[in-house]
């Protein structure tokens, strides 16, 4: 970890909320100089502070309307099952998310996808398939009620 100071968590707080802000502006908003600034965002990024840089697309408008958590309970808790796992879970696109957690369970999966049947489609020919696959438990979400990628700085 390195050293953030407020005027670097006043430029990530910033960019959180509007990532294609020009340097000039967030200059002006952080109360530098476009040269300073510029060179901070700079370290921030070189350091891995800041990974990168993404558009927010509303899943309702490309038809991934459902949003699915999914418990995963292995067969075997070994590396090499927790290995085959992983690397079959980052092949698939409707996986937006998976942690290995601590708990009843091993695994938890955020999924989006079009709808009850393409969910039934991807617990039936993709996940249960998966190594070490043992057991799953599905949760549909009925509403979203908060949903952000900004962290509290």
């Amino acid at each position: 970890m390195i050293e953030i100071d407020a005027i670097d968590r006043r430029i990530l707080r910033v960019l959180q909320t509007d990532a294609r802000i020009s340097n000039a502006e967030l200059a002006r908003r952080c109360n530098l100089s476009p040269a300073a600034c510029f060179e901070r965002v700079k370290r921030l990024r070189e350091k891995n502070v800041i990974t990168g840089y993404a558009a927010m697309i509303d899943p309702a408008q490309v038809g991934r309307d459902l949003l699915i958590f999914v418990e995963v309970l292995l067969d075997r808790t070994t590396g090499d099952v927790f290995d085959g796992f992983a690397e079959a879970v980052r092949t698939q696109p409707e996986v937006l998310e998976c942690h290995m957690v601590a708990g009843g369970f091993d695994y938890l999966i955020k999924a989006r996808v079009a709808d009850m049947d393409a969910y039934r489609a991807f617990l039936g020919d993709v996940l249960v398939r998966m190594p070490g696959v043992r057991e799953t438990r599905t949760y549909a979400v009925l509403e979203e009620v908060k949903s952000t990628t900004v962290l509290p700085l």
